[in-house]
């Protein structure tokens, strides 16, 4: 693997130009994953394999256990998409709880897949709760993944990795919020740690062999290790928000378009580009906030432009509450 192979985003917003043009992100070599998070129990697993089939998106299978199950898959519009929501019966993750999420979005296939409500993570003692998250995207296949907020309370840790494996013409939109949980002192950063890691990788020729590293986006945020409401990384806010886009028709002039969108809103943003790998790239946007409100919105209308622009379909509109 070469330095070139990836990109690192900061935890804070990357700043755009004098121009108003986002940034790129600056290359640099992941370091390997952590062995603490390599066995554990696990607390909930669910698997979901789709495919195409006469212009719709079905099930091929579907298994779960634990506290992780999905509700009835539904269609929002016409135009093929299923869209599957998650639940945990159990409501929260604790300490040393593991849930495993396995998707595979086959040919031509359309997933929408969010969550029932916020994710909240409460005290962890002495150890810390985690999800691992795999997709795997065929040609031509979609996915939005927009869960609701996740909410990390006091003496929380939270760890999060996220891989993906897709092809040059799949197409992959990832929202996420983290915000801070209540605590009877009423500051902000009483959890002990968040820890987002997506790695996404491009396989050219669909056999399963080789694929190229894309992007590696690390988000830490670890309040006793330090002030992070400072300037240089969370800049006097509370909440972060991200949108990671893969697409082949992902490019500088979109990166500046959805840089403008964010203007509109009461965040602090910067996106980031990757390069290009077998003819598709990628961005990272980073939002910062005081509202998980202001992100949502935020977010929800730079992934309404792609959904309106790239598949022809009207605004996101889950009604879960």
């Amino acid at each position: 693997m070469t330095p070139s192979s990836s990109v690192v985003v900061s935890p804070w917003a990357a700043p755009a130009d004098e121009g108003g043009r986002a940034r790129s992100a600056v290359p640099a070599t992941p370091r390997p994953p952590s062995s603490a998070t390599a066995h554990r129990p696990e607390r909930g697993r669910l698997e979901l394999v789709l495919s195409e089939r006469g212009g719709r998106t079905i099930a091929r299978s579907q298994f779960h256990e634990g506290a992780l199950r999905v509700l009835r898959p539904h269609y929002l519009d016409d135009s093929g998409q299923v869209c599957y929501v998650v639940v945990n019966p159990g409501g929260a993750y604790l300490g040393a709880d593991l849930f495993v999420l396995d998707v595979e979005v086959g040919e031509g296939a359309s997933l929408l897949l969010t969550t029932q409500s916020a994710t909240k993570v409460y005290r962890t003692p002495g150890s810390f709760a985690e999800q691992r998250m795999t997709v795997r995207l065929g040609e031509g296949a979609r996915l939005e993944l927009m869960p609701d907020q996740l909410i990390a309370y006091r003496e929380a840790s939270y760890r999060q990795r996220t891989s993906v494996v897709l092809r040059p013409s799949s197409s992959l939109v990832m929202a996420e919020v983290v915000t801070p949980g209540w605590s009877p002192d009423g500051a902000a950063f009483r959890y002990e740690e968040v820890r987002l890691r997506n790695e996404i990788r491009v396989e050219p020729d669909g056999d399963g062999g080789t694929s190229e590293l894309l992007a590696l986006d690390n988000l830490l945020i670890r309040p006793p290790s330090g002030d992070v409401t400072g300037l240089g990384f969370m800049e006097g806010f509370s909440h972060v928000g991200s949108l990671v886009v893969v697409d082949a028709r992902v490019d500088q002039a979109l990166a500046d378009e959805l840089h403008l969108i964010a203007t509109g809103f009461d965040a602090l943003t910067g996106i980031s580009l990757t390069r290009a790998v077998a003819g598709t790239s990628g961005l990272v946007l980073r939002a910062l906030s005081n509202s998980t409100g202001e992100l949502n919105l935020l977010l929800s209308a730079c992934a309404n432009l792609l959904r309106e622009r790239w598949h022809g379909q009207a605004p996101l509109n889950l009604r879960k509450h």
